[in-house]
Parts: C-alpha cells; sequence; structure tokens
C-alpha cells in the first residue's frame, strides 16, 4: 500500500489488493505487558520445542509462574501463527471458502536453485509488542529470495513478498501451509498466473516445510534473541542487515560451507544425495 499514491486512490489500490479498505486503517491495540510476557516465551519455548503443543506448553508457562490456560494459550497461538507439529488442532487453518491444494513434495529433493520454494510466517517479537515476518526460501540454496515485515497477519504483506520473489524468479513448486493467507484467492491468482506448480503441507504437518522452520530457528537464536528491537523501524533494519549476511556471508554447514548466495547464483554448487 503506497499512501501517498497520486494516481491510485486507496479505495483502488485496496480493490486491487482484493482486501477490505477498513482492514489498511487497522492499528493494532497496545497489548498488556503480561500478554507481551506471556507471547514472548511462547514464542521461545515453541522456537525450542515445535513439537510442543498447547497443552504442554500451557503447563510450561504455570510452572514458570505464569497464570495462563490452555485455552489462552491456543489463542495466542492462533494470534502468532503457531502450531505444535504433533497431530491435533491447528493455528494455521485456511478459510472454509479457499482452495486447498495437494502436498507434492513427498518424496522429492530440491535438485538446483529455483526448483522448489517455501513460504512461511514467524513471530518476531519487539520490547513491548511484536510483528511478523514471512519469507520465501529456496530450498535447496537456503537463500532468502523476499522477505517482509509487517504488525498484523493481514494478507497485504505477503502479498507483497511473493510479488517481489516473482520479479527476481519463478520456481517450478511453491510450497507452504494451509494458513487463510496461503489459501486466499489473490495469492494463489498470483501464483497460478506465475505457472508455478502450488504444493500445500497436510493439516498439522509442520515439518513438511522443515527448512523454513530451520530458518526461523536459525534468525531468532542468531539475531531476534539477542537483541531488544525498540521500534517496527529498529527491527526492519537489523533483520535487514542480517538476512543481508545470511545470505551473502554466513556459511553453511548442510551447503559443504557455502554461502546460500554463492550456491543460488551458480558460484558454488552442493551434492545431492
Amino acid at each position: 500500500m503506497d499512501r501517498q499514491d497520486g494516481q491510485l486512490s486507496v479505495r483502488t489500490q485496496a480493490a486491487l489488493l482484493g482486501v477490505p479498505r477498513s482492514g489498511l486503517y487497522y492499528r493494532p491495540v497496545a497489548a498488556s505487558s503480561e500478554e507481551v510476557r506471556i507471547k514472548h516465551r511462547l514464542d521461545e519455548l515453541y522456537t525450542a520445542h515445535p513439537f510442543y503443543g498447547s497443552r504442554r506448553l500451557a503447563a510450561q508457562l504455570r510452572q514458570e509462574g505464569l497464570v495462563v490456560n490452555r485455552k489462552a494459550v491456543q489463542r495466542h497461538m492462533r494470534e502468532m501463527g503457531i502450531a505444535g507439529i504433533a497431530p491435533g488442532p491447528t493455528t494455521s487453518t485456511p478459510a472454509p471458502e479457499h482452495r486447498i491444494y495437494p502436498y507434492l513434495l513427498r518424496g522429492v529433493r530440491a535438485s538446483a536453485p529455483n526448483h522448489i520454494w517455501g513460504v512461511d510466517i514467524t513471530y518476531i517479537r519487539m520490547d513491548g509488542a511484536w510483528l511478523y515476518l514471512v519469507a520465501i526460501l529456496d530450498w535447496y540454496s537456503r537463500y532468502i529470495v523476499s522477505w517482509e515485515l509487517d504488525q498484523t497477519l493481514e494478507l497485504p504483506f505477503v502479498l507483497r513478498a511473493a510479488q517481489r520473489a516473482l520479479r527476481h524468479a519463478t520456481p517450478e513448486i511453491w510450497n507452504s501451509d494451509q494458513g487463510s493467507q496461503f489459501t486466499s484467492p489473490q495469492y494463489l491468482a498470483l501464483l497460478e498466473g506465475a505457472q508455478v506448480q502450488i504444493s500445500m503441507d497436510g493439516r498439522g504437518r509442520a515439518l513438511d516445510n522443515i527448512f523454513t522452520e530451520r530458518l526461523w530457528r536459525t534468525i531468532k537464536y542468531e539475531e531476534v534473541y539477542l537483541h531488544g528491537y525498540e521500534t517496527p523501524r529498529a527491527a526492519r533494519r537489523s533483520l535487514s542487515a542480517y538476512i543481508a549476511f545470511y545470505n551473502g556471508e554466513r556459511l553453511h554447514q548442510a551447503l559443504e560451507y557455502q554461502t546460500p548466495a554463492a550456491v543460488y547464483f551458480g558460484s558454488g554448487s552442493v551434492r545431492v544425495s
């Protein structure tokens, strides 16, 4: 959204994005310090133990002195966009009218750059608040093709990241979970227009997108948990610097100690077994 655009009104831009105009004026209500504390701790626990479900997370929080029941934990998880790996109720669900695509990657291994991309969203904590980070990852090279930050889980920031990625290249297969952002008609029309094969994880199968889950853990342990972002601008600046480091300088053991950029752009290669 560009509110300074002299040619397209806010109404027109909202129509083109396929989102309600009211959502463009949304400003998140300040959360209580207790809610922020609980969500930040949930993020830490989930990052360390993605197999924990709401029952175990609630029990862990209570042991640590946080007064919270399972129902509240489930609500927080929905708002944070996370779900335990174990089978059961999932917090990443499509809207009932949204189309679901089959999972195409069972037994398939990424064999070259732009063969398989994965997209996912994670919770990014700040001092007294939080943001959401969406990233599109090339599975073969671990290269972050595109990313975006926002204060809500609304669709536009996912569309911006996807549009930017597709201006860069087009993958053969694009994988996601079944979250409402990734099953929305506007998002699916964008991918279908690019003629990519759309793949979606099975319900309660967070490990289907394991490469992106590992990316989140790396970003949080090496960047987010080491800094206290006071503002969204500070978070964006620091994450931008880290992602540039991750792509262009950080050596990956899985890439035979090459950088994602070297493998993605062809100056390096990895053996595929």
